[in-house]
């Protein structure tokens, strides 16, 4: 007899009654239960089943609080297609900006929510100006909701400027740091392959954790962005695919933690912060720097923006340019300065014509 396995189901029997029948309930973290009537697989069950996997159930607290207060503006938020339409991993972040913002302002009523009350909030956080830009767009994203469902006629946080931060964000990695950690590990260990997944296919962390050896077909690594929802085909750089073939790897992932599970994004950042200090390296040196190092590769290659994008997976070409206007900036220097000192630019170095005669 088959057997269905649905994801967030929870079964009760009442065992003081013998003849009592089971009932279902749909369980899901940070949402209110909700019944399931019939049994599983009748079409009664799989269409309640599916309303409540879409989002139509209430999140908890949502019967407790305050028509036209921030808690209840949340509420709303919660149920509404933006938000159910953003991947797992974006709602988690932000999510917890927003449970901050209502657990200190939940009970205010959304109608008096002003400008200037805004960049007072903004201002309490210009110590740590990346989150109070995170929360500035949160807070934007939360009012356009509102005027849109008719919680307000105005939108209190437009035009509000984000705090400007002088900063080229993480580190991207220098070739010396590159050639510094592969000499402190060598191919077959798992942070050579780490390294490596990270150089040569210019992913995130969160996607390079969950790459195995079932997404390699053909020459090419299959990747499905869990930022962008974006599905990459990325073809396998012979050192890549050198380093895969000599390191032992687990069953679904070539990542494995000591205990032969898959690391987790935090989780693995953590151990690779680990590993570059064992390498001597600084504590700039992170995982992230090595995606932006794979796209310094490509424009030194001379590859265009949009070519460095098809592999790295970044829906706007503006960080990607970037790399590519610093690429040509330098190549274009050493052609310019080879053209005055007599001197031939061949692959981006500068070396003597002497086919030229002297004055």
């Amino acid at each position: 007899m088959a057997s269905i396995r649905l994801k967030y189901v929870q079964q009760w029997t009442d065992k003081r009654d013998a003849a009592a029948k089971p009932r279902y309930y749909f369980r899901r973290k940070g949402c209110k239960r909700a019944p399931l009537s019939g049994l599983p697989g009748s079409p009664d069950f799989m269409r309640a089943y599916e309303a409540a996997l879409g989002g139509e159930t209430l999140p908890i607290g949502g019967s407790r609080t305050k028509a036209g207060s921030i808690d209840a503006l949340v509420v709303a938020f919660y149920s509404s297609t933006p938000w159910l339409s953003l991947s797992p991993q974006t709602r988690a972040t932000d999510r917890r900006i927003i449970e901050k913002f209502r657990k200190c302002d939940g009970d205010k009523p959304v109608a008096l929510l002003t400008r200037q009350h805004i960049n007072a909030l903004v201002a309490q956080k210009v110590e740590t100006p990346f989150a109070a830009n995170h929360w500035l767009r949160m807070i934007k994203t939360l009012m356009a909701f509102a005027v849109d469902e008719g919680w307000r006629k105005d939108d209190p946080a437009a035009g509000i400027k984000r705090i400007r931060i002088k900063t080229d964000g993480y580190h991207c990695w220098t070739e010396d740091e590159i050639e510094q950690f592969e000499k402190h590990f060598a191919i077959g260990t798992k942070e050579r392959l780490a390294m490596a997944l990270l150089v040569y296919t210019g992913q995130r962390r969160s996607d390079m954790v969950t790459m195995g050896p079932q997404h390699i077909r053909e020459g090419e690594i299959k990747v499905r962005q869990q930022k962008t929802g974006a599905h990459l085909m990325i073809p396998l750089h012979p050192e890549l695919r050198k380093i895969i073939a000599a390191t032992p790897s687990g069953h679904l992932a070539l990542l494995v933690t000591a205990y032969g599970q898959p690391f987790t994004a935090k989780g693995f950042g953590k151990w690779f912060r680990e590993r570059c200090d064992q390498a001597g390296l600084p504590k700039h040196c992170a995982a992230h720097g090595l995606r932006k190092a794979a796209c310094r590769r490509l424009a030194e290659a001379g590859c265009s923006a949009n070519v460095i994008a098809s592999i790295s997976g970044h829906k706007s070409l503006n960080e990607v340019a970037r790399y590519t206007k610093a690429a040509d900036q330098a190549r274009m220097a050493r052609e310019g300065m080879a053209a005055i000192t007599g001197t031939q630019s061949v692959n981006g170095k500068a070396r003597v014509d002497k086919s030229r005669k002297k004055p």
